[in-house]
């Protein structure tokens, strides 16, 4: 457990840092804008082009292991969606409540962290995760915010969501790099220094915007707070380990890594949309911090454990 607590700790150390400047104004939150953009549209873009051009799209392509994280996270997002009907709550706040019960930060934390801490071999199972977070419940949360206010399905609202996948440069990053390795061409050594040197600045980018970012996060609602990162801290990892390892039986391996990625706390780009949409972004705002500052303890340990597996 401590030395997997030390090799995670150099991660949350740099959110620590991000945290700082941006607490203190050395890193104001148009800068911290800035550098997120930059990691979203290139650095994160250049890695996960890489990491997919190196791969065939039947190593990412594992029906169970999607199987297994759906089972999961479904039932979470369900549970999370009932208990807050149970409190009278609207439809697109129980959405957003939803969503930070089982959406992670996968693409800024999980695919740099866990390809270190688990190998190389773990980008396969992260990306699917992301992919499906992305597709899935990005496009499910839309649907269900836009469709409660218009009262009713349209077309306008899967147009909506079908051109937001098209413009998510982690959508389209990983999407290209499967199309060149599907081609079966060698990225040429200067394309590829290339993106090692542009993708290698994903990692400290990422970590520093995030804790940056958390720096303009409040602390209202609380108990709600509380609540959404034990479900996504301890509840979601535990029920994709049950989907993973008892009901679709998939290797061990990745298992691992999917458990691993479930274990995340909650993802800024939820804040994001509960602010572009004006539904609670102060419950969200809450939720990324408090389960990010929990999850120092909490990763450390669902990975200790997935790692004795």
């Amino acid at each position: 457990m401590l030395a997997i607590f030390l090799k995670t700790l150099p991660f949350f150390a740099l959110i620590g840092v991000g945290f700082w400047a941006g607490r203190t104004r050395f890193f104001t939150h148009e800068a911290t804008a800035y550098l997120t953009k930059f990691v979203f549209y290139f650095a994160l873009s250049a890695m996960l082009f890489r990491f997919s051009a190196n791969l065939s799209l039947a190593d990412v392509l594992d029906w169970n292991l999607i199987g297994a994280y759906l089972f999961g996270t479904v039932i979470i997002y369900a549970l999370a969606t009932l208990i807050a009907i149970m409190r009278r709550l609207d439809v697109p706040t129980a959405a957003i409540e939803a969503q930070c019960a089982v959406i992670g930060n996968v693409g800024f934390l999980g695919v740099p962290m866990l390809v270190l801490l688990l190998g190389p071999d773990a980008i396969g199972p992260v990306m699917l995760v992301l992919a499906v977070d992305l597709i899935v419940f990005s496009s499910l949360i839309v649907i269900l915010i836009t469709g409660a206010r218009d009262g009713r399905m349209s077309w306008g609202i899967l147009r909506t969501v079908g051109l937001g996948l098209l413009r998510n440069p982690m959508i389209v990053s990983m999407s290209a790099g499967l199309a060149w390795s599907a081609l079966q061409i060698p990225i040429p050594v200067p394309l590829n220094e290339f993106l090692s040197i542009l993708g290698g600045a994903a990692t400290p980018g990422a970590l520093f915007a995030i804790g940056a970012s958390l720096a303009t996060k409040t602390a209202e609602r609380v108990n709600v707070a509380l609540w959404l990162s034990f479900c996504k801290l301890v509840l979601h990892p535990a029920m994709v380990a049950i989907g993973a390892l008892w009901v679709f039986t998939i290797d061990t391996y990745s298992a691992s890594v999917i458990i691993s990625a479930a274990a995340l706390p909650v993802a800024g780009n939820v804040y994001i949309l509960a602010q572009h949409y004006n539904v609670a972004p102060h419950r969200a705002s809450a939720a990324i911090l408090f389960s990010t500052l929990l999850s120092v303890g909490t990763v450390s340990l669902v990975i200790a454990w997935v790692t004795a597996l």
